[in-house]
């Protein structure tokens, strides 16, 4: 079972994919966490990562597509992979479709974590406490969040077509959430 979680910085989209691996016995797919391996590695992607993201900008589609490509063609992740916060764009939304469909798998769930503004603020100033991280700066939360809201609004548009198309309600408490995407997988 693959499944996409996506919603602004913040809604909670790492929690729950944590939650759904251990579910679904599967594989997070998280780009936040890929990007962040290879700044820490201080790699030569990383460095071009690094600049981005303390800009607020989002990483060029061409370097998370490529993260992306190399789980998807992991025979041992096949089928069993929850996307957390990919695709951003709806390229990175046309690449993954073809991605898949080139491994001869598809998405059996998809779940948006609609979250405001404001909400997502406080999140993430505690979450900057607890994680330390550098991403999290006031500035750059307002930023991530705008350009988030723009960027994935036509793949909100691209998803929400589709019947196994879930929104969710992501100020609600996290065992809430959890309780709202249980309903939709049955494992």
């Amino acid at each position: 079972m693959n499944i996409i979680l996506f919603g602004p910085p913040g809604a909670g989209k790492g929690t729950q994919s944590k939650y759904l691996t251990k579910k679904i016995n599967g594989f997070q797919v998280s780009t936040g966490d890929m990007l962040r391996e290879e700044i820490k590695n201080e790699t030569n992607i990383g460095k071009l990562i690094i600049n981005d993201m303390n800009d607020g900008k989002f990483v060029s589609d061409e370097i998370v597509n490529k993260l992306i490509e190399k789980a998807i063609f992991d025979k041992q992740k096949k089928n069993k992979l929850i996307f957390d916060g990919y695709p951003r764009s709806l390229s990175q939304a046309q690449k993954l479709e073809i991605l898949l469909k080139a491994s001869n798998q598809k998405i059996e769930h998809i779940f948006f974590l609609n979250v405001d503004k404001e909400i997502i603020v406080e999140r993430i100033k505690k979450r900057k406490i607890l994680e330390k991280r550098s991403d999290d700066e006031l500035n750059t939360i307002l930023k991530r969040y705008d350009t988030y809201m723009d960027t994935t609004k036509p793949v909100l548009k691209f998803y929400s077509k589709n019947s196994n198309f879930h929104e969710i309600d992501g100020a609600l408490e996290i065992d809430e959430i959890t309780k709202k995407i249980d309903t939709f997988i049955n494992v």
